[in-house]
């Protein structure tokens, strides 16, 4: 099945906001839709498997580990109606074309990633994906602390917040982050 035009949709939000649930929902709809569904995830993500998206709660979906945008670009089928690239922040800003142009070619590019970085900081090329998007969904997730809703990613470091100037990027998961809400964000200077 061929779509009359080409989309770009992203999914963003905190982490254990649900973002990769909602992709893989998106993507099974579409399979079940008889869609040519391709998807492709940065190799870093090694989390829970080299060769799925998988969401916190045990959701997966086949996937092919790129190490960069080009890679997506050069592997991408000519026959793939859907696309998803899921952890689109850990992405060179290539990845903004790669959606751009297969969009363009007439396919339905799903992204999914993070909007902000652990600093509270817009994250990666995650703004002008954002930006290039005819749908945007934002999710949150639930405050660790207050059980208010989560639009932040809070890092940890023995258990205390990390400081601004550790690493933007290290991959993992409730061992060494947590959602909180806007008020009980700490990133201490």
């Amino acid at each position: 099945m061929r779509h009359t035009h080409g989309s770009i949709e992203v999914i963003c939000g905190s982490m254990f906001s649900g973002k990769t649930d909602e992709l893989i929902r998106r993507l099974v709809r579409a399979t079940i839709a008889k869609q040519k569904v391709q998807v492709f995830k940065p190799a870093i993500d090694n989390r829970y498997a080299v060769e799925k998206v998988a969401s916190h709660t045990g959701s997966t979906f086949d996937a092919l580990p790129v190490e960069n945008a080009a890679q997506i670009r050069a592997q991408v089928k000519k026959d793939a109606t859907v696309i998803g690239i899921d952890e689109a922040q850990f992405f060179d800003a290539d990845v903004v074309a790669v959606a751009r142009e297969l969009a363009a070619r007439g396919a339905r590019v799903i992204v999914a990633g993070l909007d902000t970085d652990f600093r509270g900081e817009p994250f990666g090329s995650m703004p002008a994906l954002m930006a290039e998007a005819e749908q945007v969904s934002k999710l949150h997730a639930i405050c660790m602390v207050c059980g208010d809703e989560a639009s932040r990613t809070q890092r940890l470091l023995d258990g205390r917040p990390a400081r601004y100037n550790e690493p933007v990027v290290i991959v993992g998961a409730s061992e060494l982050y947590e959602a909180r809400c806007r008020r009980h964000h700490e990133v201490p200077r």
